[in-house]
């Protein structure tokens, strides 16, 4: 589904609480991506974007710098 047929689907809805936990639970399902969960959540002020900005740019940063963990070898 994309954003545009969730757009039309949550016409019929009246209750802002119900429409998110309804594009919740599309998302968990699989029948949305994330990007349309999240364009979605965006233009109905769900959440705001420009507001995280830091801590989503800071968190792309700092998972690329995670070393992984090596199996020890006993001998």
């Amino acid at each position: 589904m994309n954003t545009s047929e969730m757009r039309w689907l949550l016409q019929t809805i009246d209750e802002p609480e119900t429409a998110q936990r309804f594009v919740k639970a599309q998302y968990k399902r699989g029948r949305i991506s994330y990007r349309v969960m999240a364009d979605i959540a965006e233009e109905r002020g769900w959440i705001n974007w420009r507001a995280n900005k830091f801590l989503v740019i800071a968190t792309k940063y700092l998972t690329e710098y995670v070393t992984p963990q090596l199996p020890v070898v006993n001998s």
